[in-house]
């Protein structure tokens, strides 16, 4: 049984695999520096950049870690599904508080196997293996914002 549910519209044409990269790369980065999902992604085809708000400006190490992680969940062929939930029934984990005050009852939410899930509109990849190689081509820190930006880009 099909069910009719009216969603917001959405007026980005994504890159499937590397808006999918995305939504790991913001899990990635919760689990490990607390921070909070960015708030200022520019994900394209051949370059995206992502920015962060952390306590403290990643080493070299723990940039080589983001990488590895990413890879590892990439290579682990998690499936990327979708539900549609009312805003009555969104589990805990899921926050809302960057929806547009217009945002409609109803949700899809994307879930990344066990790792993410998100409200979001946007388009995936059916699995994570469909991403392709994640490259990290550079960071950049503002200490005086602890911001940590992020630019990468997806090989497939």
């Amino acid at each position: 049984m099909e069910e009719n549910f009216s969603l917001n519209t959405h007026n980005k044409d994504e890159f499937p695999p590397a808006h999918t990269a995305e939504h790991l790369l913001n899990q990635t980065m919760i689990r490990m520096f607390g921070c909070e999902r960015s708030t200022n992604a520019h994900v394209e085809r051949k370059k995206s950049k992502i920015t962060y708000i952390l306590d403290h400006k990643p080493d070299r190490h723990e940039e080589k870690e983001i990488e590895r992680r990413m890879n590892e969940l990439i290579e682990e062929d998690l499936p990327v599904t979708y539900e549609f939930v009312s805003r009555d029934n969104v589990p805990d984990e899921v926050s809302l508080d960057r929806l547009p005050a217009d945002a409609s009852d109803t949700l899809r939410l994307v879930r990344i196997g066990d790792y993410d899930v998100c409200p979001c509109l946007g388009k995936h990849v059916r699995s994570t293996s469909q991403i392709g190689r994640f490259e990290m081509l550079g960071t950049n820190w503002d200490e005086e914002k602890h911001s940590f930006r992020i630019r990468f880009k997806v090989v497939q």
